[in-house]
């Protein structure tokens, strides 16, 4: 048995892809996940299955919400692999100024190679920061994710590829909860 935490994106944010937990819960329980749980209500979600692949459980979420709910959310999926490596990793965590509110971590559905940092042009947006590991791009923004246009869209965008941001708090607690 594999556990897997599916990040998905986009789900209750500003009244769009309104989905409750516990509906989403059961809708994965049916489809024959096991140890279903969630964190927050943003689409963090554990499960547990006998299939290996990362890219095949976010297919298979993907389309059931589609299906039930009638949303085509993005699914990125990720493996407690992933989480570690964004403390050992993160090129920020060093910084002795670093307040922790302002550092992201983007996941992406594919592995970037270092050199992808100069599809994203992010000096174009200094003083926020970047830098490429493998399906994680580690942000440190300057002001806030709120107040920058290097956001998941634009690293969608400029990459081609699917991403999801989470804040270091829900990254820290995950870890934890993957830990239980």
């Amino acid at each position: 048995m594999t556990t897997h935490l599916a990040l998905l994106r986009g789900i209750n944010v500003s009244g769009h892809n309104m989905i409750k937990m516990e509906a989403l819960k059961t809708m994965l329980e049916n489809i024959g996940f096991t140890n279903v749980r969630t964190y927050i209500q943003s689409g963090n979600v554990f499960v547990d299955t006998e299939e290996e692949s990362t890219s095949k459980v976010g297919f298979m979420i993907k389309q059931e919400i589609f299906k039930v709910f009638g949303h085509d959310v993005p699914a990125v999926v990720i493996t407690k692999e992933d989480l570690e490596l964004c403390f050992k990793n993160s090129p920020y965590l060093k910084d002795k100024d670093l307040d922790i509110k302002k550092l992201y971590v983007a996941f992406v559905s594919i592995a970037l190679k270092s050199e992808n940092i100069n599809d994203l042009k992010i000096s174009q947006f200094k003083p926020d920061e970047a830098s490429i590991d493998g399906n994680r791009i580690f942000i440190k923004y300057a002001v806030g994710a709120g107040k920058t246009r290097f956001d998941q869209k634009y690293i969608e965008k400029k990459l081609n590829v699917t991403a999801t941001i989470r804040n270091w708090n829900t990254i820290t607690t995950l870890l934890k909860m993957y830990e239980e």
